[in-house]
């Protein structure tokens, strides 16, 4: 016997609930598994949710509701970096090594300006499960489309964590620097 899907508001209330309760990103498929619809029907969902203003943000992880912001609030800096797609693994390990989140990656595109994607990789792990989806969906890194060159917002708990990733990257050669 089938279960019945969950319907309209009420799946939508309850893609809500789990969202605010999880400590980790939750996978379309999963909430899809869990209401008994489509993942498709999960990002629409997900896509009325974010226009009723709920903080809610895809990233390469799954979807993650936004908590409000900790006391002691975060140390966040933009870096602009370079290297060729198969450096991108000891890119990102360097940098979660440090204990410093990797919020973001931007690119700068001819036609269509600032493209920016949501990454929220934390640990080498999330860096792991990230090249693992890369690899299997045969997607291309956004920097493709500048040469190498992007930006990443990063996050930390300390400047002391953001200045040693930093430097790390530098050491490494893969901060953009002109000369």
């Amino acid at each position: 016997m089938k279960e019945e899907k969950i319907l309209g508001e009420d799946r939508r209330s309850l893609l809500l609930k789990w969202l605010k309760e999880s400590d980790k990103p939750l996978k379309g498929s999963e909430l899809a598994s869990k209401t008994n619809v489509s993942r498709q029907v999960i990002v629409q969902d997900i896509s009325l949710l974010k226009a009723k203003k709920e903080p809610i943000i895809a990233t390469s992880q799954g979807y993650v509701y936004i908590k409000n912001e900790p006391k002691d609030k975060p140390y966040i800096q933009v870096i602009a970096s370079i290297h060729t797609p198969g450096q991108t693994k000891d890119e990102l390990f360097t940098i979660v090594d440090h204990g410093v989140t990797v919020k973001d990656v931007m690119v700068e595109h001819p036609i269509y300006g600032d493209l920016t994607a949501s990454l929220m990789l934390s640990n080498r792990k999330e860096v792991e499960d990230f090249m693992e989806r890369l690899k299997e969906t045969n997607a291309v890194l956004l920097s493709a489309l500048t040469e190498g060159i992007h930006l990443h917002t990063l996050e930390a708990p300390s400047k002391k964590q953001l200045d040693a990733a930093c430097e790390a990257l530098r050491v490494k050669g893969y901060l953009f620097e002109q000369s």
